[in-house]
């Protein structure tokens, strides 16, 4: 597929600010599988921005904004080349071994809640491929996905006991699960097609997870969608969770509130229309 992303951000401030800086990690990069024809990141004002790439290695970049700023908007357009690879990751920039992505973190801790849900897919369940799908299955089945994301980034212990959240959350959640089980897991962030007309296509972007799989590799799941990702997915950075691989984060210095309003929009290109 030929897919157009357009993702907008706007910061507004109660109070303005003296100073913000950001790191965006909202710059995918080209592998087997996902092509990146075209990526540019415009801000809406006097901005410097200085590219890098960080631990995980994901393409970051650093925006700093010098006071007064009451708002900051962000715009991201991009085209994308895809293929259905039923979720196998080859050829992206992996500098850190699979067992660092074995660790829990204080997001993915494993939790009484948890182990009851992994009390059917112990080691000896079956092949290690079709235990990750159950396990995938089970984690889709525990409640139905909010399309926004969650306002609060929760540890999965809340998330089993609220059983309501977006796909960080259970995104977060099979991670925790299969690191409980002796994987490898690690968090990826990006972005989903829909061909729903009715959804509008106006959204936020998605979450999923990676897992190390004996003998495969890593093969990205879906648990929001109970599938593995295909030529309708962009991937763009991963991380342990959602705070390593987080589209925006930053700090600012400055009194008063921020107020976010984010939107996604993720179509067909003209090229894809005209083949």
């Amino acid at each position: 597929m030929r897919l157009l992303i357009q993702h907008e951000t706007e910061y507004r401030y109660t109070e303005p600010q003296a100073r913000v800086v950001q790191l965006l990690r909202m710059t995918p990069s080209s592998h087997i599988g996902q092509n990146i024809v075209d990526w540019r990141i415009d801000v809406d004002c006097d901005a410097r921005l200085k590219q890098s790439t960080d631990g995980f290695g994901n393409i970051v970049s650093m925006l700093y904004l010098a006071g007064p700023v009451e708002r900051v908007g962000l715009r991201v357009t991009g085209e994308v080349l895809t293929e259905d690879r039923a979720g196998a990751i080859s050829g992206a920039i992996d500098p850190l071994p699979s067992a660092v992505y074995r660790r829990a973190t204080e997001l993915t801790a494993p939790c009484e809640a948890l182990l009851d849900l992994l009390s059917d897919h112990d080691r000896d369940s079956g092949d290690a491929l079709s235990r990750m799908h159950e396990l995938n299955g089970a984690v889709c089945r525990l409640f139905p996905c909010r399309e926004r994301r969650s306002i609060d980034v929760r540890p999965v212990s809340e998330v089993l006991e609220a059983r309501s959240g977006c796909s960080m959350d259970l995104a977060h959640v099979l991670i925790a699960g299969a690191r409980a089980l002796g994987f490898a897991a690690r968090f990826v962030t990006g972005y989903i097609y829909r061909e729903d007309p009715g959804c509008g296509h106006r959204e936020a972007p998605h979450f999923w997870a990676e897992i190390d799989v004996p003998e495969f590799g890593w093969l990205g799941f879906d648990p929001a969608n109970d599938m593995c990702p295909n030529d309708r997915y962009v991937r763009v950075a991963k991380g342990s969770d959602f705070r390593d691989a987080a589209p925006i984060s930053g700090a600012r210095v400055g009194g008063g509130h921020e107020v976010l309003a984010v939107g996604v929009d993720v179509s067909l290109s003209q090229n894809q229309y005209q083949s």
